[in-house]
């Protein structure tokens, strides 16, 4: 269980701090709420992605409430951690219903954190925020389409795939940070065809990042009334996240990468975000496991800012 400590606890700064791991607990009626889903199976590059919500729990020590850069602190936020689904040992169709039932019964808070596990968990997680699929829009962070095809079952692949195929249109869906290279021109194609807003690193680069994702944003609020969103955190350059089996050179700066989870963290119709494909066994130093946790206090502090607490 979390350790617990109350938001005006005076703590001695000899050995420790006031940490983002202190604000996740029993808080059942928390504006925020965490599940983690350390679904592993199907990956298309075998790893163990299974062990990430364990192992973000863990580096989320090592974050402060406090940012030093805005002034601003998270010791007022609670979050329910709902703790780890028992998806494990389960393939990525067994796991939809568990993991869509969690985000549904999480969905009337004001934002719900699913930590992944591979990028399966994507689908259950749309799923579970509008299971008629009419009403949400879905904003990827991703070197890739995981637009593979579904005829062979469901891995980590085809989340996005399996979503057009169950209903969700391609003009709800917006992919930014696709890279040269590490995807195929049938993928391309698909996602033209469906109508996704294509947007690559390049477009990034020359844009900016969190405009694009800014831009991205407001595109999909005109169209729908709730937005999921999809972090992959293969997005980011190889050399800044080697805890992701599919980073490649050229990926996005990991300070991009946290200034885009506050933006998007801080939007009023982003109801639901996960993070997916880190990978534990394949960390060094520690750089995977501390920009989760980096990106789980961006998204605190993005929540933080709509004033909710």
């Amino acid at each position: 269980m979390p350790e617990m400590l109350s938001a005006n606890a005076e703590i001695s700064e000899n050995k420790r701090w006031h940490s983002v791991r202190d604000l996740l607990g029993n808080h059942r009626d928390a504006a925020v709420g965490l599940i983690g889903a350390p679904l592993g199976r199907e990956s298309i590059t075998p790893g163990r992605c299974d062990l990430a919500p364990s192992v973000l729990r863990d580096a989320a020590r090592r974050m402060s409430v406090y940012d030093l850069e805005t002034g601003s602190d998270l010791s007022g936020l609670a979050v329910f951690d709902a703790g780890d689904l028992p998806v494990a040992a389960l393939t990525p169709a067994e796991a939809f219903t568990p993991i869509a039932e969690a985000v549904a019964n999480s969905a009337q808070r004001g934002l719900t954190i699913l930590v992944g596990g591979n990028n399966a968990v994507t689908r259950p997680g749309v799923h579970g925020l509008d299971d008629t699929l009419k009403h949400v829009g879905l904003l990827t962070l991703d070197a890739h389409f995981d637009l593979r095809d579904t005829d062979g079952g469901l891995n980590n692949g085809n989340p996005i795939a399996a979503l057009i195929e169950d209903g969700l249109e391609g003009e709800r869906i917006s992919q930014i940070g696709l890279l040269p290279f590490a995807n195929t021109a049938r993928a391309h194609h698909k996602a033209l065809r469906a109508g996704i807003s294509v947007r690559s690193a390049r477009n990034c680069r020359n844009e900016g990042f969190t405009a694009v994702v800014a831009a991205e944003l407001d595109r999909l609020a005109q169209q729908t009334d709730a937005i999921y969103v999809d972090f992959d955190i293969d997005v980011i350059d190889r050399a800044q996240m080697p805890a992701a089996p599919g980073a490649r050179p050229g990926g996005i700066a990991v300070d991009d990468f946290f200034a885009a989870a506050r933006l998007i963290a801080s939007h009023p119709r982003v109801r639901v975000v996960d993070l997916a494909e880190f990978d534990p066994s394949l960390d060094v130093a520690a750089t995977g496991a501390l920009t989760a946790a980096r990106w789980l206090a961006e998204i605190l502090a993005g929540f933080s800012g709509r004033g909710v607490l």
